[in-house]
Parts: structure tokens; sequence; C-alpha cells
């Protein structure tokens, strides 16, 4: 079996030394010929068909990749508050269903302990909305996120931010 040296040197230098299981994972998925995408891939597809309420908002996946997760949604009328406006709940839940699928990409447990949301733009009934979460920093401990909700013009609706703890548990048995 043949091993691309540069590929595994960099997962060896990208990986704190203090993480062997993480580093150990990252070795055998260079070995095997896994790619990274594929690893994230099958963890959010664990964690999203367990989501039911991700499932019920009529949320669908887009793309993910380590540290990445694109969601979209189409807003439904019973999503709409007293205003006939979109709840902020809803907007909520799609960032922070786009935030977990990204921060545990990576193939350790991670749960979240602080968020927050910045509405900057109303949605109506029938508006369909992209979250885009990206990783900004990821750390031994704790990583953080921020999430840009679009609507289908391409106009930022909210922002969001979010940290997690990335646990000492991995998603896949080494």
């Amino acid at each position: 079996m043949l091993i691309n040296t540069l590929q595994l040197e960099w997962h060896i230098r990208s990986t704190p030394m203090n993480d062997v299981k993480t580093l150990t994972l990252h070795i055998l998925y260079v070995i095997m010929g896994t790619p990274e995408n594929d690893i994230a891939t099958r963890i959010v597809d664990q964690m999203f068909n367990n989501d039911a309420f991700s499932q019920w908002l009529g949320i669908k996946r887009i793309s993910e990749s380590p540290g990445r997760s694109v969601l979209q949604m189409t807003i439904r009328a019973e999503m709409l508050n007293g205003f006939h406006i979109l709840h902020g709940g809803v907007t909520y839940s799609l960032a922070d269903s786009a935030f977990a699928f990204a921060s545990n990409s990576h193939g350790r447990k991670s749960v979240s302990i602080e968020t927050s949301i910045s509405h900057l733009v109303s949605c109506k009934e029938g508006d369909i909305l992209t979250a885009e979460a990206i990783e900004i920093h990821k750390g031994n401990k704790t990583a953080l996120y921020e999430v840009i909700i679009k609507n289908q013009e391409n106009v930022s609706v909210a922002v969001f931010k979010g940290t997690v703890y990335r646990t000492s548990k991995n998603w896949f048995d080494v």
C-alpha cells in the first residue's frame, strides 16, 4: 500500500501533538485512502439522520467538509410570527444546525458553549435561506465558527457566531 507522504506529513504537522487519537485517525484516513471530506460527510450523515428537528424544518444539506457546512431551507407559513415575518428562532435553528455539523466534521464530538445571532433583514414565506458555517479558529479544546445566512437574492439576513467545546470523544473508534 502506497502512502502519500506529503499528505501524511501535513496531517502530522496540522494536528496538535497532545491529540494522539485525532492524529491516529488522520494517519489511518491517509493510509486507507479515505479523504477527510468523506469522513465529514459520514459524521454529518449520522448527525442529520438522528436530528428530527432539522428534518422537520425542511433543512437540506448542500455540502460539508472539515470545518464547513452549507444548509438550505424554504420558509413555510407556520414559521412566521405575529408580524407575518420569519420567527427569529427559525433562523437561529438553521444557523445552529450548520454550526453543529461544521464543528463536529473533524471527527471529535463537539458541543456548543456559547452562541449569538444578529438578525439583519426580515424574511417572508417562500424565501429560500442558505446558511454557510465556516471555522474561524480550531484549538485543542475550543473552536469558533461564524454562520452567514443569506436569502435567494444573496442578501445577508443574519450572522451567527458560536463557540464549541471539543470533547476527547471521537465520532468513530480507531
